[in-house]
């Protein structure tokens, strides 16, 4: 049990120390649009370069996801890029994949570029509220 504790506060501080859920977001509606496509590589191919780009944005939009993940420092390059991918999946991958993944990869972008690393966890109401009849 103490393994798994152990394991447990270990990738809790690796996910304190990077946007997470923006990361996640971002590759999981890349992921979610790779699954909606259902054309195989020939009729890609066939089609050319909107075709190609049916699949070559979703799979930017979970590469950009792990970067966000793996490499925060360059979150606002990343997430600037992921948002203007994400939105051009929308003429490109049947709507974004039906809106769900156009959503997922603008969300997760978007909270991604908005994550600073310096921040203070946010403490709750009652939190507040018991520091402060605490302290008077």
């Amino acid at each position: 049990m103490s393994e798994r504790a152990g394991f447990r506060s270990t990738f809790r501080r690796w996910r304190a120390d990077r946007p997470f859920w923006g990361g996640l977001l971002l590759a999981l509606g890349g992921a979610w649009i790779l699954l909606t496509m259902k054309a195989s590589l020939k009729v890609v191919l066939h089609v050319g370069m909107q075709g190609l780009a049916g699949y070559l944005l979703p799979g930017l939009m979970v590469l950009l996801g792990l970067l966000v993940l793996f490499n925060p420092a360059q979150r606002l390059f990343y997430s600037i890029t992921g948002v203007l991918v994400s939105l051009g999946t929308w003429p490109t991958s049947n709507l974004g994949g039906f809106f769900v993944g156009l959503s997922l990869g603008v969300a997760g972008s978007s909270l991604a570029f908005g994550w600073l690393p310096d921040q203070e966890p946010r403490r709750s109401r009652r939190e507040r509220r018991r520091s402060a009849v605490g302290a008077g």
